[in-house]
């Protein structure tokens, strides 16, 4: 998809509009009324799609700093078209667990979830980071109810489909780790309970 560089796009926004002002204060109304036009269109665009799509796309390429650096210039998130506002918080999310900020990126994702997604690959990608995330925090079950939500999706993406299917071995190793680990406790402190009762003797007479 065609876009334009951030930068040219607020330069464009105040010379248009700035421009058009001017021309329609010299000349007249329509000799600047297409500058004005088009310099609120750019601007409109700016406001309800954000600075995502050249995020995402910087994102991809590795440089995470810079991706955070040019989703922060979105105005205000709450303002975005719905969609964009969803993946914005994805990003956001994303970028969050990349620095090691699990509460604030659970934060982030959970407020993507419950906005609107164009397709279940995306829908797919959160369930997953939120299952990773309940996982890392030993909440198996709720680990589990994310994993349910993704295999009731289609997802059509392949690397997607590979992610899922290497966490749900995981996950899968880690519960029966975790069960093994539980049932030992439960021998040790069986066995601490019979030690200690057969431990006890009585004391001695006071002469």
């Amino acid at each position: 998809m065609f876009t334009i560089n951030i930068y040219l796009r607020f330069a464009l926004m105040a010379v248009l509009t700035l421009g058009g002002i001017a021309l329609s204060a010299a000349f007249g109304f329509w000799y600047g009324f297409p500058f004005i036009l088009i310099g609120l269109g750019l601007t409109v665009g700016y406001v309800l799609l954000g600075t995502v799509q050249s995020a995402a796309e910087i994102m991809q390429s590795g440089d995470m700093a810079a991706a955070t650096q040019r989703l922060n210039l979105t105005l205000k998130p709450d303002w975005l078209y719905v969609t964009n506002r969803a993946y914005y918080y994805m990003l956001k999310g994303t970028m969050a667990m990349s620095e090691k900020d699990t509460e604030a990126g659970e934060v982030y994702l959970n407020k993507a979830q419950s906005l609107k997604l164009p397709t279940d690959n995306e829908k797919a990608m959160i369930e997953l980071q939120l299952a990773s995330i309940k996982a890392n925090k030993g909440k198996i079950k709720e680990a589990e109810a994310h994993m349910r939500n993704i295999k009731s999706l289609k997802v059509t993406e392949g690397m997607i489909k590979n992610q899922i299917e290497e966490f749900d071995k995981a996950l899968k190793q880690n519960k029966g780790q975790l069960n093994a680990a539980n049932r030992m406790g439960a021998m040790r402190g069986q066995m601490m309970q019979k030690g200690g009762g057969s431990s006890k003797r009585r004391r001695p007479p006071m002469r």
